[in-house]
């Protein structure tokens, strides 16, 4: 069974937004109007490269809201498990988003980041990461193309205001700014090791 449980019988609220898009915003924003909030879970990835949704649709029944991976690889699925629910595509800026991506997980091995993008890093694989995101990006935005009440497209990056999503989800706007969190730490130690990795790595692999 899964820990958490669900405040409300209002619509799921999923994120489906790839990491580094301002998800984690995403989730305080959603603590901040009453959604019990699940983020990443790493933890399913065993069963779902089974294709046994199981384990991820009794986490959905847990919670009221979600954010992080593996929700956004699921979207469709979750759709047709959660009639009515609600999906928030958190965007940025591609060339800030791929920076962002590779200052955050560098070049160390993950199990989400293999599922999400089938290599394991982004650190010289930048442009197996951008094609995913943009494909994603692409997806959802085809996929919701004549459901246009059923998807938000937000970019926390250039508008940090709670309107399109408290508007979006019926709620009132929040007396306090909407909680921006997990800003990237850039220092120029880090952005030169992994710059010099990924240009090792991309090297190797031509």
């Amino acid at each position: 069974a899964s820990e958490g449980r669900a405040l409300t019988t209002q619509p799921k609220v999923f994120g489906i937004g790839f990491q580094k898009t301002g998800t984690t915003t995403l989730k305080f924003a959603l603590y901040a109007l009453g959604y019990e909030v699940k983020g990443g879970g790493f933890e399913l990835v065993p069963e779902l490269r089974k294709g046994n949704l199981r384990p991820a649709f009794d986490v959905v029944d847990a919670f009221d809201a979600f954010e992080d991976h593996p929700w956004p690889n699921l979207f469709k699925e979750l759709d047709a498990y959660a009639p009515g629910a609600k999906f928030v595509l958190t965007v940025r800026d591609e060339e800030s988003w791929i920076k962002s991506v590779v200052n955050h997980f560098g070049f160390v091995p993950d199990v989400m980041q293999k599922y999400t993008y089938g290599v394991g890093f982004p650190a010289g694989y930048e442009d197996v990461f951008l094609d995913r995101y943009r494909a994603h990006n692409a997806e959802v935005r085809a996929y919701f193309a004549d459901r246009p009440g059923d998807l938000l497209e937000l970019n926390l990056f250039e508008d940090a205001s709670w309107d399109a999503l408290c508007d979006f989800l019926g709620k009132e706007i929040p007396k306090d700014p909407i909680p921006h969190h997990n800003k990237g730490s850039y220092g120029k130690g880090k952005e030169v090791l992994r710059a010099a990795a990924g240009a090792l790595i991309r090297s190797v692999r031509r």
